[in-house]
């Protein structure tokens, strides 16, 4: 089953995890995923670091997750510090593994790099690359509502979008927006430049203020006046601010869901306690007993 089959059917529901760094055990990121499995997700995806980081890890976890049975094991995948015989040869291991969904990114280059130093500089090469070599894989590409922080304007953007997709892209999964608003208006501009994929809105919890502002600066997303509001009214409390936070990332599900999402992916950012009370208290999902 392809998670674009799924979309067909109905609204997809997913989680994001990310590999501990090396120096760390890796038993509780399985422990979560056994709490993330309850929710039965259609799919989960591991992210990857720019220039290969944890890419050993990425690829214990993907495998973790095929292998378990219970969903559909997505890979993210950089081509910053790549050659394309080392993208060729981690591609296979991934499809020998049984891996065949992959979300191709440039990704952001380190402090002090100029340009990728490896062979493809941008993710529509990427694409393509994987395209015309392993075609079994599913491919999803990066897509930005607020536009990508290093991007001039919206409509250069929304071009390279375009080119993405046009090199052999099968959905779009977005980064973090609060903005509700702001994702209904990037949807309107995308359609009208003759982008019509499925479109997966990651979702990320208000659980820390620090988390939340530093994520949000760092991607160039605007906190606007509601979210802006928790802050100011819970930020020096951790309690009382996890609390309303909850609260304002239950009410954006929804207010995304009546927006017109294919789906919906929320960033679980390892810790599935805190994840399993947002699923319980949102209704999407329950948990299995």
């Amino acid at each position: 089953m392809k998670v674009t089959d799924i979309m067909k059917k109905k609204m997809s529901f997913s989680f994001e995890v990310f590999p501990p760094k090396m120096d760390k055990p890796i038993e509780p990121l399985f422990e979560t995923l056994e709490h993330l499995y309850k929710f039965n997700p259609d799919f989960v995806t591991c992210t990857y670091g720019a220039g290969g980081t944890n890419v050993g890890r990425n690829l214990e976890i993907c495998k973790a997750i095929h292998d378990s049975g219970k969903t559909i094991s997505l890979t993210h995948f950089t081509c910053i510090g790549n050659t394309k015989e080392s993208i060729s040869e981690q591609l296979q291991t991934y499809l020998d593994n049984g891996i065949e969904h992959i979300l191709a990114m440039r990704g952001d280059l380190p402090a002090g790099w100029e340009g990728t130093r490896g062979d493809f500089g941008y993710a529509n090469e990427l694409v393509e690359f994987i395209r015309d070599n392993f075609p079994k894989f599913t491919i999803a590409v990066a897509g930005y509502p607020e536009k990508h922080v290093q991007a001039n304007s919206y409509a250069e953007d929304i071009a390279h979008l375009k080119v993405k997709i046009d090199a052999g892209a099968s959905f779009i999964m977005t980064q973090l927006c609060h903005d509700v608003d702001k994702y209904s208006r990037w949807v309107e501009r995308i359609r009208k430049a003759n982008i019509n994929l499925p479109l997966v809105v990651g979702i990320m919890p208000v659980f820390s203020k620090d988390a939340t502002i530093r994520m949000a600066v760092s991607n160039g997303s605007s906190i606007p006046g509601d979210l802006a509001e928790v802050i100011g009214r819970w930020g020096n409390n951790p309690e009382d601010f996890k609390r309303a936070g909850m609260d304002y990332t239950i009410n954006q599900i929804y207010r995304y869901i009546d927006a017109g999402i294919d789906g919906l992916h929320i960033y679980a950012l390892n810790k599935w306690k805190d994840v399993t009370e947002l699923m319980n208290r949102s209704g999407i999902r329950v948990a299995a007993e």
